[in-house]
């Protein structure tokens, strides 16, 4: 029979025992009175059972707050489930409660003297509120526009653009895009002999003291005059113009 090479194991009384031989003498609670003893840690209040209930054992009954065995929740009266549920609303709708009726539906203006007719006066001018005859408050006075401020036919604004600047004109062409007078504009420019570079967006036109040289049948060469909208000024170079570029 062979032997086992592996130590027997000590039991875990024996390992328990060592332990607190080695530990030294155990905690004596009567040195810490702050702490209490171990039988006042374990002590319950007078009616409150720290004992875990259990299926069958005779203190596993139902129980309700306060640790009071046998005590139910009370069950919601049939009356209340009728009067807020959907059953409750009919009572609203036949104005059975006053009261109700008042806070649901609400009361007829007309029944406070107020005058509900459309074709009166507007209720705004005559009832600023219904707590007015008691307010600290002054009213607001009602203010009406003068009649100078008053224009009745004002003319179209296209009527006024020839009268415009160049500078005025390139204003409102660069800031009200896709707008009418956008378009009135450029055409106000190109009466104007302006032509717009679709490539380089920018309007040109030529130096009316010198006269371009043609080279080809779609472009020439010579003199023009930019209106550059990033600096706002007009500046004067030599150009080659292809008559295709230009609207």
């Amino acid at each position: 029979m062979s032997r086992n090479p592996w130590p027997a194991r000590a039991s875990f009384a024996e390992t328990a025992a060592s332990q607190a031989e080695k530990d030294g003498p155990a905690l004596d609670m009567s040195e810490f009175p702050a702490l209490g003893s171990a039988a006042a840690v374990r002590t319950a209040p007078p009616g409150l059972d720290l004992e875990p209930k259990v299926a069958g054992h005779p203190g596993a009954g139902s129980s309700g707050p306060h640790g009071q065995p046998g005590q139910q929740r009370k069950p919601i009266p049939a009356d209340h489930k009728e009067r807020y549920g959907l059953n409750g609303l009919l009572g609203v709708i036949r104005m059975e409660n006053n009261d109700q009726t008042t806070v649901a539906i609400g009361n007829d203006l007309t029944t406070m003297g107020l005058n509900m007719n459309p074709s009166a006066i507007p209720l705004s001018k005559s009832f600023g509120s219904p707590w007015t005859e008691t307010s600290v408050h002054k009213p607001t006075p009602e203010y009406s526009l003068p009649s100078c401020y008053n224009v009745p036919s004002a003319p179209p604004q296209q009527t006024k653009i020839q009268s415009f600047t160049d500078e005025t004109l390139f204003f409102i062409f660069y800031t009200m895009p896709r707008d009418s007078m956008q378009e009135a504009v450029a055409v106000e420019l190109t009466n104007r002999n302006w032509r717009y570079h679709k490539e380089l967006k920018l309007w040109l036109t030529k130096d009316p003291l010198t006269e371009p040289v043609q080279q080809t049948a779609q472009s020439e060469r010579g003199l023009y005059i930019f209106f550059d909208p990033s600096s706002w000024t007009k500046i004067k170079k030599e150009f080659v113009l292809f008559y295709q570029a230009i609207a």
